[in-house]
């Protein structure tokens, strides 16, 4: 990325006086629960240098990273936060965690086992979490196994025990109470130990599932926690250019594999961005199946044909002749555009168009 005026058409800019609103929104929501900041994959693509003060200056104290490089970069900006790795405890990263100050959520056996022998080695009770699986069968230990843990003891004291949600952003669905009454047995055991279960969707279910910290991710950046929901409040804004408008006769078909024919006299603007800039491929148009929109002179404009890697193009027929010109911007994101409309585009979610975001575009920032 290059901070080059003009060096890129494309401009991302990320409000960072909507992020901290929307962790104030979440953090009153679920208080008096602790309200966390996931910041993950460079803050869901947002950049953790600029994302991580903005949320600490709202109120946020504990952070969730899921590498341990993640937890590096994030202290360096934030020396007093709480930093946990979510990705767990790789063999030979203690030295790294202890360097950075960070917290590893432990969730094997194996990783338990190491981490109490790395304390012991420096004759030091350094906290961590227990990762508890109560149902999405990925990273965890089992309920009967962290009960065990409890009874017996870790070789260290655990500062947070914690689950992770599967299905809480589909409304209704039977595996979010089973996890919560798992969740339940599992932390009883950790007496005196805060607990934490919900996610971004998890904050929406009320205080049955917010125990002591709640951990929002997606919610924070403008994506929707729930299916069916409005998000709260947007976070980014995608322009990029036109660098040319050109005709295309009835029969002509438009971008790789002739995936779309024209029905008429078009006028197609042709964009400088594509999926090498994280626009998704699925994103594109083909006969019958009509593909994303972009906003050029105010109105919503349709995709044609596919997108390339680093062009694409879009349909302005529609606009009067003057309306679009090389050099104009067309609004990807924002003006109405939000990032689960344009993921449902491609079949996808908001969390891969946010963390898809090239490294081509110039990123502003405002609110900060």
């Amino acid at each position: 990325m290059t901070d080059l005026p003009g060096a890129t058409g494309a401009v991302l800019t990320i409000d960072l006086a909507a992020l901290a609103d929307n962790w104030r929104t979440l953090a009153a929501r679920v208080a008096p629960a602790q309200c966390a900041a996931v910041v993950k994959a460079n803050a869901y693509g947002l950049g953790v240098e600029r994302a991580g003060p903005a949320l600490w200056a709202a109120g946020a104290r504990t952070f969730f990273v899921a590498l341990v490089e993640e937890a590096a970069r994030l202290r360096e900006v934030l020396p007093e936060a709480v930093i946990y790795v979510l990705g767990g405890l790789l063999p030979g990263n203690g030295e790294v965690l202890l360097a950075c100050d960070a917290r590893p959520v432990l969730g094997s056996r194996a990783e338990i086992e190491d981490w109490a022998d790395f304390c012991a080695a420096r004759g030091a009770d350094l906290p961590a979490a227990i990762h508890v699986d109560t149902g999405m069968n990925r990273l965890g230990l089992t309920v009967e196994e962290a009960q065990a843990l409890g009874q017996r003891g870790a070789g260290f004291t655990p500062s947070l025990v914690m689950t992770h949600l599967a299905c809480a952003d589909t409304p209704g669905h039977p595996l979010t109470a089973l996890q919560r009454e798992r969740f339940s047995r599992a932390a009883a055991a950790f007496p005196g130990v805060a607990a934490s279960l919900a996610n971004s969707a998890g904050c929406f279910l009320g205080p049955d599932y917010h125990f002591d910290l709640t951990r929002p991710g997606i919610a924070l950046y403008g994506g929707a926690a729930v299916a069916g929901t409005a998000p709260l409040k947007p976070v980014v804004r995608l322009e990029v250019p036109v660098i040319q408008v050109r005709h295309g006769l009835p029969g002509d078909t438009v971008g790789y594999g002739a995936a779309q024919r024209l029905g008429r006299d078009s006028r197609i603007a042709i964009l400088s961005f594509g999926y090498a800039d994280g626009f998704l491929r699925a994103f594109g148009a083909s006969d019958g199946l009509p593909g994303a929109d972009a906003i050029i002179a105010g109105r919503r404009c349709p995709l044609v044909g596919r997108v390339s890697m680093d062009l694409t193009a879009v349909d302005v027929t529609d606009l009067p002749e003057d309306a679009v010109a090389r050099g104009d911007m067309a609004v990807i994101l924002g003006e109405g555009i939000l990032v689960d409309e344009l993921a449902a585009h491609g079949g996808t979610i908001g969390y891969e168009v946010l963390t898809s975001l090239g490294r081509r575009y110039r990123r502003v920032y405002k609110g900060g």
